[in-house]
């Protein structure tokens, strides 16, 4: 990728922000910050391959969006003068409505608040020329055993990201704040099991359509009847080997 040169147009520094900033760091991106009204000029000017404008939060206040449309006004001008590219990220109620304030803006990749690093490292790859990233799958593993979580984890580590999660409490939580691909959830857990947890997910409706796959040590026909009467997206034996697995995970996620 080499030491391409990223500028993150900001108005306020935050703690979202700085979460961007070590993503892109942790890309091999050199990074800085800019101020749109202060040092945007002097950054265009100098060799920088790309700019993250981080948009402000969306606001009912009628001077606090005029402001920031103006503001957006000005960071595109500027840009199109100087023929730089942007990725934004901002409100996606919003997003409609901005993309009519500059031509640019409709040429420019765009990244939801709040904020999936997955989906901000495909929009800089695509920005940036190489096409949508092969950005690995995600996928969640629920299991109470640690051990064996770990050692699915090992196994599917290099051609997947994966995380890993003990209880089944913790699911929704966890799929607030990051997207995954596909879940790996463990059949039979104590307080909440497998079958709960599946359940949860499909009456939410921002899980309802997350692949789910049963792990499970239960091997008899009556057995796997029940969990395929629960009609998941498939199970797998926790006798399955490592190559049984990814070649499974593989066909799944194609």
């Amino acid at each position: 990728m080499g030491e391409k040169k990223i500028a993150i147009v900001l108005q306020q520094y935050s703690i979202v922000v700085k979460g961007v900033e070590r993503k892109l760091k942790e890309l091999g991106y050199d990074v800085t910050t800019v101020k749109p009204e202060t040092d945007l000029l002097q950054a265009v000017s100098s060799e920088i391959d790309l700019f993250v404008l981080y948009l402000p939060k969306d606001s009912k206040n009628r001077e606090e969006e005029e402001s920031m449309f103006q503001m957006l006004l000005q960071v595109c001008d500027v840009m199109q003068t100087y023929k730089k590219t942007m990725v934004l990220i901002g409100e996606k109620s919003y997003r409609d409505n901005l993309m009519q304030v500059h031509p640019l803006l409709g040429e420019c990749e765009w990244v939801d608040r709040p904020v999936d690093m997955r989906m901000l490292e495909v929009a800089v790859d695509s920005a940036l020329g190489g096409g949508k990233a092969a950005v690995k799958k995600h996928i969640l593993i629920v299991d109470d055993d640690p051990t064996y979580a770990g050692m699915v984890r090992t196994w599917i580590k290099d051609s997947y990201r994966a995380d890993i999660l003990t209880s089944g409490k913790q699911v929704l939580m966890f799929l607030g704040k990051k997207h995954v691909d596909l879940i790996l959830l463990d059949y039979e857990m104590p307080i909440m099991n497998g079958t709960q947890v599946f359940k949860m997910l499909r009456r939410d409706s921002t899980t309802a359509d997350i692949p789910v796959v049963f792990l499970t040590g239960v091997g008899t026909a009556d057995e796997v009847k029940q969990v395929l009467a629960l009609k998941p997206d498939g199970y797998v034996l926790k006798s399955t080997t490592r190559e049984q697995l990814l070649e499974y995970l593989a066909d799944k996620l194609k």
